[in-house]
């Protein structure tokens, strides 16, 4: 569906530079790393708003490299929506539509289908001006989605909005994304937005992309500490044997430890945890048993803002990661034993082979 090749693009002192970027039809696509990595200069330059030196941009198998932005048929969505303020809602989708001289039945006939689908139908009478962090956002995608775009680029959609409305739109992000199979590139720097979004993700770092893969292939098998540093350390847990309890629930023995964890299949090889999805008390966490377990420290080390723990748990040694200010609080620097619960949603399993 789209591919960059041999892409060079120099802004400044700044270069990026794609070898070899496959997306694939109706994919939802995840564009993964730090601030200052090049994801914003990747997405303007698929959106034909920066010059290429060198290299090409197809997409549909033609050759979009020199075309201008307006013909591209590609809707792009900044990290700053822009939405037209003298405009309300149900204006501001119309617009590309008005300008690309659409009959006003089939302007109508848009608007309502995508005033459906992102669920702001009670919205387009108001000005822009009453929108929330996360209404503005579904407006924007809206107005970028209006023409028929062949392509959806996201630039950090939920990074101006607060964490309960950041849940709610992922939520609406994949929902959307399957009823409307709509190829999408969305750019991020949250690791939790990407593993919740992304069918594949490529994580980029000063212009270059240093790996592609699902979220379990990069979290399994990171190609080198760049990356491995981005995703966090990572406990990888072989499974010895695996019970399912029904209701697509299985019961995965690691190393002395149980685990009940959610999964379609019983190929469970093995299961993944970043050092910081473990949750660390000093005292016995109310409620049920599920995933939770008395580890010993058995070595801390200070490395700001973390503390970067060495925990015995059955016969496994985990590493765990925790924000010094609250290693200090619970007073783990002169205790051994401690609580730890795995948290649920945070497991990844692989099922092939290693």
């Amino acid at each position: 569906m789209l591919n960059v090749k041999d892409l060079v693009v120099e802004l400044g002192n700044f270069r990026l530079y794609i070898d070899d970027l496959n997306v694939g039809q109706n994919e939802y696509f995840v564009v993964l790393g730090p601030n200052g990595a090049g994801k914003t200069v990747l997405l303007e330059t698929i959106g034909g708003l920066n010059k290429v030196k060198k290299g090409h941009i197809f997409l549909e198998g033609k050759d979009i490299t020199r075309v201008p932005p307006e013909e591209r048929e590609i809707g792009y969505v900044p990290q700053d929506s822009v939405l037209f303020p003298f405009l309300n809602v149900r204006e501001n989708v119309e617009f590309a539509l008005k300008v690309r001289k659409y009959p006003k039945e089939k302007i109508k006939e848009r608007v309502d289908f995508l005033s459906k689908a992102l669920e702001i139908g009670h919205l387009l009478h108001r000005s822009v001006k009453e929108l929330s962090g996360g209404e503005k956002q579904k407006v924007a995608i809206a107005r970028a989605l209006a023409p028929y775009p062949k392509l959806l680029l996201l630039d950090e959609p939920l990074g101006s909005i607060d964490i309960s409305a950041s849940k709610l739109l992922r939520l609406e992000l994949k929902r959307f994304h399957r009823e409307l199979k709509l190829t999408t590139i969305h750019v991020t720097h949250n690791l939790l937005e990407a593993e919740e979004l992304a069918q594949r993700l490529a994580m980029i770092n000063e212009g270059r992309i240093e790996q592609i893969g699902t979220v379990e292939e990069i979290m399994f098998f990171p190609k080198n500490e760049i990356v491995s540093q981005f995703v966090g350390s990572v406990n990888i847990l072989d499974v010895q044997s695996v019970k399912s309890l029904g209701c697509g629930l299985f019961e995965a023995r690691c190393g002395g430890i149980t685990l009940v964890i959610p999964y379609e299949k019983n190929n469970i090889k093995k299961i993944a945890l970043s050092s910081r999805d473990v949750y660390v008390s000093t005292d016995k966490p109310p409620g049920p048993e599920v995933n939770r377990f008395i580890g010993k420290i058995i070595h801390a080390e200070e490395k700001p803002p973390f503390v970067h723990m060495r925990v015995s748990v059955g016969e496994n040694i985990l590493k765990v990661d925790l924000p010094k200010e609250t290693f200090y609080e619970l007073g783990l620097y002169s205790r051994k034993d401690v609580f730890l619960i795995f948290k649920l949603r945070r497991l990844k399993i692989y099922g092939g082979e290693a």
